[in-house]
């Protein structure tokens, strides 16, 4: 018997499931809050190592792990597709994503890390100021199970390109991904046990939180879950990043390109089966294009469908519960009047659900106020976008939006209280390594990717440098009564001559 099997068979486990089918794929152990603080314990250790690696130790390592993902890309794309159940081309679109997130991190470490001098004000001129940044030490990463390599890796990625060590724990309902993609980073990194995962259910996720040895811990998950992250996390003071889910928002000016509009809002709204934090789910049309753009996105709803062949657009909902939620929030909206234009209650054949479309939705229906998780569309006609941003900034959550409109793009989305917006498109903010990603109100704060989000991982330390001792020392008993006549004098000189 292997140690693995050695290992399984001394613990409790269990299994990895094809959402689709039901079938076992694999049997994972549920991990205790002992092995949680030994794999803490370890990544400690291998923090230093890896730290001690440098930049260019580090580049060349993070950089050998993306060509290895790259290279196993069928791999772990039917991995993906199996264990949660979306089709291949999407399980795909994680891994690019994945290989140019990791890209960008390794080859921007140094800068956004390095010393640098900054500017000192004029009374302590004979001092140098320098800025730089240090690891954090052990990063605890928490992921999700609908975007189970693109969502985590946002985190990890950034993560161990500042420097830090990670101990990951995936979803129980995609285990087997997390598990390979550490496997996978100890073909490159075998020395020190610098990516280690942990997996098991809730018990195992909350010691990891409630770990002293973690400095910063990046949860993706529902808000209700992420106050419970927050609060174990309260006892170590331990740092947070928190991406929350959402319930966004699409706008449509009359000048839009309906056609366009109606396929992002399909798409987006039904693509892995709803189940995208920033997917659009609601949608608010401009009173003078609404019927048209009814029509338009009730005619390419029709020829979209759900399943788990070769020919089906996006797969099954991968965690069964929230077939209820999804039931609830539909049945409630055409309880009292919603019209389903496209779908309907029959629309949910589990553990499929093909698209919907629905209109006239009560305004405090929880269809366009609770996040659905499902491949539902309400549609809401509004007299101008003014109208259609205050619906839109109504909401508690605050991730990611959509605007359509051919003059007023740029100024709508400014208007809308959210982390991200794509104009004219939809999820394009979460393709660019470049910018951060993240929420406010319910959807969380901080953020992952770009360069706000490689900062999350690391803490700034600021140094001063005393160059010449001919100025006089205010930090002194000893310093000259005349000093601060002198500095009262110079501050108004230079700063009290502005007026309104």
């Amino acid at each position: 018997m292997s140690t693995t099997e050695h290992d399984l068979s001394q613990r409790k486990t269990f299994e990895s499931l094809n959402p689709a089918t039901g079938e076992p794929l694999a049997t994972y152990p549920v991990h205790t809050a002992a092995d949680v603080d030994n794999a803490v314990i370890r990544a400690r250790a291998a923090a230093s190592w890896w730290r001690d690696l440098g930049f260019d130790g580090r580049k060349d390592r993070l950089l050998a792990f993306k060509g290895l993902i790259a290279r196993r890309s069928d791999e772990l794309t039917q991995l993906v597709h199996s264990e949660n159940g979306k089709p291949l081309d999407d399980a795909f679109i994680e891994v690019l994503l994945c290989v140019d997130h990791l890209d960008w991190a390794a080859r921007n470490a140094e800068r956004i890390m390095r010393q640098r001098r900054v500017k000192m004000p004029p009374l302590v001129m004979d001092h140098a100021g320098y800025l730089h940044y240090e690891p954090m030490g052990v990063v605890g990463v928490i992921g999700p199970w609908n975007y189970p390599i693109h969502t985590p890796m946002g985190s990890i990625s950034y993560a161990l390109a500042a420097g830090n060590a990670v101990v990951f724990k995936p979803s129980e309902y995609t285990p087997g991904i997390g598990t390979r993609m550490a496997e996978l980073f100890a073909e490159v990194v075998d020395t020190e046990p610098v990516l280690q995962v942990v997996t098991g259910f809730g018990d195992t996720g909350h010691a990891l939180c409630a770990n002293p040895g973690i400095d910063v811990l990046a949860f993706t998950g529902s808000a209700a879950t992420g106050r419970k992250v927050m609060a174990a996390c309260a006892e170590n003071l331990t740092k947070v990043v928190m991406e929350c889910g959402g319930k966004d928002a699409m706008l449509v000016d009359a000048d839009a390109d309906l056609a366009k509009a109606a396929d992002a809002a399909l798409w987006a709204g039904c693509a892995n089966a709803g189940q995208t934090c920033a997917g659009v789910e609601r949608v608010y049309v401009h009173a003078d294009v609404y019927d048209d753009f009814v029509t338009e996105i009730a005619a390419k709803a029709k020829d979209v469908r759900a399943g788990d062949d070769a020919r089906a657009h996006y797969g099954p909902i991968t965690m069964p519960g929230q077939l209820d939620i999804i039931r609830t929030h539909l049945s409630d909206a055409l309880d009292r009047g919603a019209q389903a234009i496209v779908g309907g209650l029959d629309a949910i054949r589990e553990p499929f659900v093909d698209p919907v479309v629905v209109t006239d939705v009560p305004a405090d229906a929880p269809l366009l106020t609770t996040e659905t998780f499902g491949p539902i569309v309400p549609l809401v006609r509004v007299p101008d976008m003014e109208e259609a941003v205050r619906q839109a900034n109504a909401s508690p959550y605050g991730l990611g939006a959509t605007v359509f409109s051919r003059s007023r793009g740029m100024e709508l989305a400014r208007a809308l209280s959210s982390g991200m917006v794509s104009v004219n498109s939809v999820l394009r903010f979460a393709s660019a390594p470049e910018l951060p990603f993240g929420g406010r109100g319910e959807s969380g704060f901080g953020r992952i990717h770009g360069e706000d989000g490689f900062k999350e991982f690391v803490h700034p330390r600021a140094i001063t440098r005393k160059r010449f001792g001919l100025a006089p020392e205010f930090a002194s008993f000893s310093r000259p009564d005349w000093l601060f006549t002198a500095a009262d004098q110079f501050m108004k000189l230079l700063h009290g001559r502005h007026r309104r």
